[in-house]
């Protein structure tokens, strides 16, 4: 391990970075970073990173510790570059495209890049550094000392004491308290995709992977719930991801709450319009389902907001 560690030093420590009109750009040694502690959280435990709200969260959160340079903080870049960087010959980071697609060039929506890619992987090697806490420490500490020295003792203080973006986006969605002192910008792509995915996240977690209106509860033995998290008003009528503006419902209970024919009263409450037909017999029946009360998170403050329904009821419902 003591010559793979020399080795990868110098590759990580020698990254291939463009040259813009505010300097050297800091992406790969960012991205880089952030794959290291995505390792050492837990969240990336098999060499497979997805393109997914702890990457692009995390990759801000760390763009914001270290870069104080006028660079976007464009999450797209480095992670198609890094592939240059080279160690024997090899790179040591590849992108594998989800069967049927491709990935021949920078892709700079990271939505569209979600959709395409499967995972990214480092070199078997560099992932076993990375795994080693002593061998992690050693490069994350020269990749720090290299592009962010001025930095470094910031970069550490924060992780310390748990804040940062994500925490301040956690806050938000959760409608903490805290998060009304606090602005949350959603002005660009990767910010809303990763509110959008702590959203879906936190609402099946709050619902238990069940459905609120029938209860069905089914998640694959990959971990995989079948529950959609869903907006009560669409975000793009309020472009509010936070907790009170979902719930959680199988695929066609959303159908039918998307299209109206489902909505919920002041008492969490179905309520079914009566604009449409179907074999009131049959054990899945819409109709059977009014007056229910809804299956909510356990705490109160996760509930629908009242005005949310309100207006589901007003804009959206077929009365």
């Amino acid at each position: 391990m003591a010559d793979a560690l020399k080795t990868y030093l110098y590759a990580l420590t020698h990254l291939k970075r463009g040259g813009t009109r505010y300097g050297i750009a800091p992406h790969k040694p960012v991205l880089v970073l952030t794959l290291m502690e995505l390792v050492e959280k837990g969240i990336v435990l098999d060499n497979r990173f997805e393109a997914d709200a702890d990457l692009v969260g995390l990759f801000l959160e760390n763009w914001q510790l270290l870069v104080a340079t006028p660079h976007q903080a464009d999450f797209t870049q480095p992670f198609y570059y890094l592939q240059s960087d080279k160690v024997g010959g090899e790179p040591f980071w590849h992108l594998q495209a989800k069967p049927g697609c491709t990935i021949n060039a920078h892709i700079k929506s990271v939505n569209t890049l979600a959709d395409v890619l499967d995972y990214g992987e480092l070199r078997a090697a560099l992932f076993a550094l990375i795994q080693d806490l002593v061998s992690r420490t050693i490069l994350q500490t020269a990749l720090l000392d290299t592009y962010f020295p001025e930095r470094k003792a910031y970069f550490f203080a924060a992780k310390h004491s748990g804040e940062g973006y994500l925490h301040d986006v956690e806050s938000y969605i959760l409608q903490e308290p805290e998060a009304h002192y606090k602005t949350i910008h959603i002005d660009t792509e990767e910010e809303v995709f990763v509110r959008n995915g702590l959203f879906k996240r936190h609402i099946i977690q709050l619902y238990q992977s069940s459905c609120a209106f029938t209860g069905m509860r089914l998640v694959s033995r990959h971990g995989h719930s079948f529950v959609d998290a869903c907006h009560i008003v669409p975000f793009s009528v309020s472009h509010d991801d936070r907790i009170g503006n979902g719930i959680a419902l199988c695929p066609n209970m959303h159908r039918a709450f998307d299209r109206g024919l489902l909505s919920v009263d002041e008492d969490y409450r179905i309520i079914v319009s009566p604009h449409f037909t179907e074999d009131e017999s049959h054990d899945y029946s819409l109709r059977r389902l009014q007056g229910r009360r809804i299956n909510g998170p356990k705490l109160a403050q996760y509930l629908p907001q009242f005005d949310k329904l309100t207006w589901h009821r007003e804009h959206v419902f077929k009365q």
